[in-house]
């Protein structure tokens, strides 16, 4: 699961704010949390999710106006610590407020913030996970044991738990905690180099390492005309990265990115010509069509380690080329890809990209290879026959 960082930005004056919020916006974090009324201003800097303290005591018909993408309960009620906790919930200003709202604009759009101050706060934080999504827990004096407790009380319910942080260390060790770890953190500070550095470690986080195995060429052959796809992406890739493609659901071939430059033509980092349009594409736990990738899609970068990143599409070309057919096998299996036929085309071996151009019967190729069928691009357990 995919680990959200929250940059807080609610304290002070505008400018102080803005500078969080800039610095959040230009990182990458998923969500600032501000006061309902710096929404409109927040809005105006980029595109960022908000989540919006309002007041306890807001009107239910205040509520559908707000413009965060998140309306957020907590700030000045029993929860932070403010005033005393009632021992009877349901009687508390937080509950009340979280009952009343998921009504009017739903349980999606609606969070609870509490200070852990003690057990009972704890307990507060469960009995309110049934009406918000988003749980966000700050503590002054704790660190570890009450978030444990939290991750393992709220594992049965639908709510994502935002924990409170002051810097990156403090971040790795909320997302670690009992192995799944929180499912966000919300960072409180004005060093900057704070702020990128956790949102650079929920990217490196990201990263998953696939098993490659080593396939061995046993046919190339020319097909004649056919419909490729390019895959352009919008970040750059490096040597020994690229996508991992293939005309069986179980078997994908690591196709090399544009990277190096040839007598045809410059280098293009950011692409991927990936073969034929019915290939698979490996995106993640499910697969795709080539020809289904559009702008706006999520793709898997694969290094020749087997370590994984993820990108966005930024355009996708699909275009008549003449075509070559590689066939291949490991592990007792055989499988194919089809390419364009070009120097430029490279699939990634052993120890270097090598071109479909200079490809001969033999050659060892990496590939990731499933024993999983696949319905409608998702995982299931049944037994499938490609050829």
């Amino acid at each position: 699961m995919d680990k959200e960082v929250w940059v807080r930005a609610d304290e002070g004056g505008w400018e102080e704010k803005k500078i969080r919020i800039t610095t959040a916006l230009e990182s990458g974090a998923d969500f600032v949390l501000v006061d309902v009324e710096d929404v409109p201003r927040v809005k105006e800097l980029g595109m960022i999710k908000t989540a919006a303290f309002v007041a306890g005591d807001a009107g239910l018909d205040e509520l559908e106006d707000v413009a965060a993408e998140l309306i957020v309960f907590g700030k000045g009620c029993e929860g932070d610590g403010t005033t005393p906790l009632l021992f009877d919930f349901s009687q508390s200003t937080l509950f009340k407020s979280l009952e009343s709202a998921k009504d009017v604009v739903g349980k999606e759009r609606l969070g609870a913030y509490i200070e852990i101050r003690g057990k009972e706060y704890e307990r507060l934080a469960v009995a309110l996970a049934s009406f918000c999504r988003y749980l966000v827990v700050v503590g002054t004096d704790w660190k570890v044991i009450p978030l444990e407790n939290l991750i393992a009380e709220l594992q049965k319910y639908d709510v994502k738990i935002i924990t409170g942080v002051k810097d990156v260390a403090e971040a790795r060790t909320a997302f670690e905690t009992l192995e799944h770890g929180a499912d966000g953190v919300l960072l409180d500070t004005d060093d900057l180099n704070e702020i990128k550095k956790t949102v650079g470690l929920k990217e490196l986080l990201r990263q998953e390492r696939l098993p490659l195995t080593i396939a061995r060429v046993t046919k190339i052959e020319p097909q004649g005309m056919g419909d490729r796809v390019c895959v352009d992406t919008c970040s750059l890739m490096r040597r020994g990265e690229g996508m991992l493609v293939g005309s069986f659901s179980g078997a994908f071939f690591l196709v090399h990115s544009e990277t190096e430059e040839s007598p045809y033509v410059e280098a293009r980092p950011f692409r991927v010509n990936a073969g034929a349009v019915h290939s698979y594409i490996l995106v993640g736990e499910k697969t795709k069509y080539l020809a289904e990738l559009s702008a706006g899609d999520e793709v898997l970068i694969v290094n020749s380690e087997g370590v994984t990143r993820k990108a966005t599409v930024g355009r996708v070309k699909i275009e008549r080329r003449p075509l070559i057919l590689v066939e291949a096998e490991a592990e007792g299996r055989r499988f194919s890809i089809v390419l364009q036929n070009a120097e430029t085309i490279k699939l990634m071996g052993k120890e270097r990209p090598i071109s479909v151009a200079e490809l001969k019967e033999g050659d060892e190729v990496l590939v990731h290879l499933s024993s999983e069928a696949r319905h409608f691009g998702i995982s299931i357990d049944e037994t499938i026959i490609e050829k």
